[in-house]
């Protein structure tokens, strides 16, 4: 499947406006996010994959207990895309 091309500059910061919560760091859309306990952050990482595969776009991301950090970047665009911050989005509301 053809991937999205990379969005310029001035793309990436309109649509970062609407993701409160994440920034831009080395060219990956990135955000932090911490729970009660170990279990919680688990269980989103979980819903998390579950909504990544459905959209054939899987995240950078590591856990320590109750936090989670996701880098999100269309590595076969070489940059950031539409996808990842549809990604960013559906993360966002499941934080919500």
């Amino acid at each position: 499947m053809p991937r999205p091309p990379t969005l310029s500059d001035a793309e990436v910061a309109q649509r970062l406006q609407a993701l409160p919560g994440w920034t831009v760091a080395g060219g990956r859309l990135h955000r932090d996010v911490q729970f009660r306990d170990f279990s919680e952050a688990f269980g989103f990482m979980a819903r998390v994959a579950l909504l990544a595969e459905k959209m054939d776009h899987h995240p950078d991301w590591s856990n320590v207990y109750n936090r989670v950090t996701f880098e999100l970047m269309t590595h076969d665009a070489g940059g950031l895309t539409t996808l990842d911050f549809d990604l960013a989005g559906k993360i966002s509301a499941l934080i919500r």
